[in-house]
């Protein structure tokens, strides 16, 4: 093919590791269709769009920026029959537009670490033709082949994981953790023009949102997310990872990157964000626990649920091996957080309402939780996750999703399901203080809705669970339970209202 052929940049696909050569021009879509397919968040739907507009600015007159109805209508008024080419895209259904449409070329995907040919051999031979598969060692394998936190054929500091030491609940009496602030961007005038055209699409009754789209708080230029990268690497890696896995009330952020957006809007590469952290590692600007937690979650747990997005194909997406199908409830949906009673998720809806974000702890502990417990859709869930969080994308929530949030693969991603009562909230946050309801309750008044839940989804599933090495000993636990009959008649008697 020509390399002088059109080239088609996807709204994910914006920083300079996208571009082909020098003089090839550019085409780029923005569809409605998108908004009107899916209830977005509003802050999510503004991102994306500033991010995609501030992009073919920065082109110029190399990049043809066409608004349409949908991407086929866009491409075919654009190529006229002319042959394109496209890195592969994120998700299956664009995947397929593409292979429909006939006249693209797609090139290797690139804003990840690991081809996805390599990653299916790597699978095939641990096991996961078979049905199971390990991040953990997959992350080795990462980290070996990438040349990544190594010291010749060792790790770096001795030991390939510091999680054990990254549980640290949030110090005592703290309303925020002590450490610079995140990097922030400014608004311009194509954040003015992308907010007034979704004021007419809603007000015309084109589209619907949820949540709130207040001022833009994460990147949307490669340039913003330079500056949050360094801020991150320069001020905040240090702390990150004592405090990974704890949660405040007054402080959502803590000391995370924010740098999962920008990674997924194509304006990083991962190489680039890790090989940052390592560099801050080895200068000793950082601690390795802060420098390996951070790589984890990059090469580690976002390059694993890329790969197996594509591994494990589409029927992944229908696995409900706990057979979960209760509708996820119009207050959950709405994010109306202000009616619910219980603080911790409360609140958590309330930064996923204002923000279209929280890190990952609230949304595998308190979200995720939640819905595991009371037996809501996976699928049904995947998708709200997909619409409601700035950094969800169909290949992002499906295997974060169905296979560790909801176990609803049998294990064949994770050993365990990954669940608790509210002990573990008042361990690793400060979201029960002043709560109606008590952690250490699982009946009456104050029974705490994720203790009498976790007790209540453990009998549900005794049968498949008791053979489980990692849930046995907790399912036994039930035969102790003095209250059992009183706990489980209480929860059969609630509605899916909010908690």
């Amino acid at each position: 093919m020509d390399s002088r052929c059109p080239h088609w940049l996807f709204g994910d696909q914006l920083g300079p590791h996208f571009l082909p050569g020098d003089g090839v021009p550019l085409v780029m879509v923005e569809a409605k269709s998108v908004f009107r397919r899916r209830r977005f968040h509003r802050a999510k739907a503004h991102l994306v769009l500033s991010a995609m507009r501030h992009r073919a600015a920065e082109l110029g007159e190399r990049v043809t920026y066409v608004r349409a109805e949908t991407y086929r209508e866009g491409i075919e008024r654009f190529a006229r029959g002319r042959r394109l080419t496209v890195h592969h895209p994120t998700s299956r259904a664009a995947a397929g537009l593409v292979e429909r449409l006939g006249n693209v070329e797609v090139r290797p995907a690139r804003g990840f670490l690991v081809p996805r040919v390599e990653f299916a051999a790597w699978a095939d031979q641990h096991g996961g033709a078979r049905g199971t598969l390990r991040q953990e060692d997959f992350y080795h394998w990462v980290r070996r082949t990438q040349d990544l936190l190594m010291d010749g054929d060792q790790p770096l500091g001795g030991r390939w994981n510091f999680d054990h030491d990254n549980r640290e609940p949030p110090p005592r009496r703290a309303e925020s953790l002590d450490v610079p602030a995140p990097y922030r961007p400014r608004e311009d005038a194509v954040d003015e023009e992308v907010r007034r055209d979704l004021d007419r699409w809603e007000r015309d009754g084109d589209v619907a949102f949820v949540g709130r789209d207040g001022p833009r708080v994460f990147p949307a230029t490669r340039r913003e997310a330079l500056n949050a990268l360094k801020r991150f690497t320069t001020g905040r890696l240090a702390t990150f990872g004592p405090y990974e896995d704890a949660m405040l009330a007054g402080d959502p952020v803590m000391s995370h990157s924010l740098l999962s957006s920008s990674m997924n809007l194509g304006l990083l590469d991962p190489d680039e964000c890790v090989r940052r952290a390592e560099a801050a590692g080895r200068a000793g600007d950082a601690p390795m626990r802060s420098v390996e937690g951070f790589v984890r979650q990059v090469a580690g747990w976002r390059e694993y649920v890329w790969q197996l997005y594509w591994y494990f194909g589409e029927d992944y997406r229908h696995r409900n091996a706990l057979g979960a199908t209760q509708p996820l409830p119009r207050w959950f949906l709405d994010l109306d957080a202000d009616a619910v009673t219980a603080r911790c998720l409360a609140t958590v809806l309330r930064q996923v309402r204002d923000s279209g974000w929280t890190h990952h702890i609230p949304r595998l502990m308190v979200l995720g939780s939640f819905a595991l417990q009371r037996g809501w859709d996976p699928a049904e869930l995947t998708d709200w996750f997909h619409r409601c969080f700035v950094d969800g994308y169909d290949w992002v929530m499906l295997a974060n999703v169905v296979g560790m949030s909801q176990y609803a693969d049998g294990g064949r991603m994770t050993s365990k399901p990954y669940t608790s009562g509210g002990a573990y909230v008042n361990r690793m946050s400060d979201l029960c203080g002043g709560c109606a309801y008590r952690p250490t309750e699982r009946t009456g008044e104050r029974a705490c809705p994720y203790t009498a839940g976790y007790w209540a989804f453990l009998d549900r599933h005794r049968d498949r669970l008791e053979g489980n090495p990692r849930m046995a000993r907790a399912v036994k636990g039930l035969d102790r339970l003095k209250d059992l009959r009183r706990l489980l008649d209480e929860r059969a008697g609630l509605d899916d209202g909010p908690p």
